[in-house]
């Protein structure tokens, strides 16, 4: 197991942007999957970005070219920068890893106004 931590989330404009931080209790190293799920009101939870170990990356359509995942193996954090930010991409952001069982953090809030 591990517990997840995240961060960064707030109110920002349209356009603007945010970086989220994942801060996990122990090493990833050895942590196959990592990444970043969204809820938006009303609706479900849904992937927004992926990455593995190896580097290999995944994001949901809507986020592409504008959100961008990456790991700090040294201070056990995954980020996930955003970038041009829509009011659409407001939602509670969850980080997760797969240790293999899926573990999630908390939330945090990212409110997008128009």
């Amino acid at each position: 197991q591990v517990q997840l931590v995240e961060s960064g989330g707030g109110l920002v404009q349209a356009g603007g942007s945010l970086r989220l931080s994942c801060a996990a209790s122990r090493s990833i190293f050895t942590i196959n999957s990592m990444g970043w799920y969204r809820q938006p009101p009303g609706n479900q939870r849904e992937m927004v970005a992926t990455l593995t170990s190896g580097g290999t990356t995944n994001y949901a359509d809507s986020v592409k070219g504008r959100f961008t995942i990456s790991r700090d193996n040294a201070k056990n954090t995954v980020y996930l920068q955003m970038n041009s930010l829509k009011p659409e991409d407001t939602a509670v952001y969850y980080c997760y890893a797969r240790v293999p069982s899926i573990c999630w953090g908390q939330g945090t809030q990212v409110t997008v106004s128009s």
